[in-house]
């Protein structure tokens, strides 16, 4: 016995045939001259109660949400990127015979198109009386239930189309993101970086303490890397003269899904030359506190996008990552601590890390578990121990430490910056003794950005921000996958 929707989607091909009987085709190529319906929604707007201007006429084309029928009359809800608005249909204006076709022939999740003009109904409803009705893609699935959409967590992200085909809440938050990227772009632009493309395939993906997936060129029959990080591109651009750059694109890390972090993501990085992690820091206040005006800006009446944004506004707190370690876990003197007493203070709060990790691994692990569960409000933290960060350069008045900061925001890092290390057997050196530490979590050794660094590399700073983070951050929103648009997820068993 055929299921439901089986039922339903017989019917709606049988429609289709039907339609094709009458030299309908359900499938257009395209409907020219169509107008957003909020421009109808704002022309009928200036109508009285009850009034119709018939002497503009509008084309309009969306998606069919529901068709109420009354006898001669009937009313459609038409959703397209601006809004929703009603049709009238009316027999009286379309005939008798097209209008009662269009009844048996129309069902809600259509995309169609109206040509009509606009009107306000006696109750008040801006609308466009529909002269005439095309259909451009009959749908035989029928969209989710209108009211309530997908519950199913899984459902909405492995079918990410039908989330947002039934939630206009949904729909904004992805429109917001590209809002906010854009307005991230801006604030760059405006400061004087170019914005640049480097390869996303390396035959070494460094610039983090990640695992890249690997793949293979049949072509140069080879191995490469997805890249972990934009950070060492970048930097050969500033080898090359390029002053002030960034990029905003994906990076990809064969690591665990959580609540945040994922495989694949988008990172901003942007690199300064002449400045350093001072400079930065003032930029990225500046940019933090103009993201979170443009979010509020653009809703206004979100109470949970209003707390998001309060955490962003200056100033920031800022926390000396030795001092906040070592007054939150009591642990006296941590930096000082040699590798096998970190290893087992690690162990002792649950870290997982291979056995054989450098000692900075251990100390963010730490970290991570003492001091980011309390932060709330956006706050740096300053001054990491130089084991740490083998990219950054030498604190200028903190033995053992590096001129690096973190940006946190709800006990998650949205960013990482670094007075960036330019000298090239430091950082030959930094590099080898990673690879001799052989923890999971090491740099790998780029011997191409090594060699471009001998040709001089200007003092700089650069940052690395993660873009899924910063919308979550600004939002409210508990998972990075709500702020993807097709987040990774496990297969289906079976």
């Amino acid at each position: 016995m055929p299921s439901e929707e089986s039922s339903l989607e017989a019917e709606r091909r049988s429609k289709i045939e039907r339609l094709r009987s009458r030299r309908i085709e359900p499938y257009p190529h395209s409907f020219p001259g169509r107008v957003p319906t909020r421009e109808v929604a704002a022309a009928a707007s200036r109508l009285a109660v009850g009034e119709e201007s018939a002497h503009a006429e509008y084309r309009v084309a969306g998606r069919l949400r529901s068709v109420r029928t009354h006898g001669r009359a009937s009313f459609a809800d038409l959703v397209d990127q601006s809004g929703t608005l009603q049709l009238v249909l009316r027999s009286d204006v379309l005939g008798d015979e097209a209008y009662a076709a269009w009844l048996s022939d129309l069902d809600p999740g259509d995309i169609i198109g109206a040509i009509g003009y606009a009107g306000r109904t006696r109750r008040g409803e801006n609308s466009l009386v529909a002269r005439s009705l095309v259909l451009l893609a009959k749908a035989i699935s029928p969209p989710p239930e209108k009211y309530h959409g997908l519950k199913d967590e899984e459902q909405r992200i492995r079918r990410r189309y039908l989330d947002l085909l039934a939630s206009e809440d949904v729909r904004r938050r992805f429109r917001l993101r590209s809002e906010i990227v854009q307005e991230v772009r801006r604030a760059f632009d405006a400061a004087g970086f170019l914005e640049v493309e480097t390869p996303i395939l390396l035959p070494v993906a460094s610039g983090a303490a990640a695992a890249p997936f690997v793949t293979h060129s049949r072509y140069l029959d080879e191995e490469l890397q997805l890249r972990i990080a934009i950070e060492l591109s970048l930097k050969r651009l500033l080898v090359g003269g390029l002053e002030r750059v960034y990029e905003i694109g994906r990076c990809f890390r064969n690591e665990d899904l959580d609540a945040t972090h994922s495989p694949e993501f988008t990172m901003l990085e942007a690199y300064w030359a002449y400045a350093d992690y001072h400079d930065l820091r003032r930029l990225l206040e500046d940019l933090f506190e103009r993201v979170a005006a443009r979010t509020q800006e653009l809703m206004p009446n979100v109470p949970e996008v209003r707390a998001a944004t309060d955490r962003f506004r200056p100033p920031f707190p800022t926390l000396d990552f030795v001092e906040s370690l070592e007054r939150a876990s009591g642990i006296s003197r941590v930096a000082d601590l040699s590798v096998d007493e970190l290893r087992l203070r690690a162990r002792a709060i649950g870290a997982t890390v291979p056995d054989d990790s450098p000692p900075g691994i251990f100390l963010d692990k730490l970290f991570e578990h003492y001091v980011e569960p309390t932060i709330d409000h956006v706050s740096f933290v300053i001054d990491h121990p130089a084991s740490t960060t083998p990219l950054a350069k030498r604190h200028r008045s903190k033995a053992g430490r590096v001129e690096r900061f973190e940006v946190f925001c709800r006990s998650f890092e949205l960013g990482n910056a670094y007075t960036e290390l330019n000298d090239p057997d430091e950082q030959e050196r930094r590099f080898r003794e990673q690879l001799s530490a052989r923890g999971e979590d090491t740099y790998a050794y780029d011997a191409d950005f090594v060699a471009a660094m001998r040709y001089g590399m200007p003092p700089a700073t650069g940052i690395g921000i993660g873009i899924d983070r910063l919308v979550m951050a600004l939002l409210g929103a508990t998972s990075i996958k709500d702020v993807l648009l097709f987040p990774q997820t496990r297969a289906r068993s079976g």
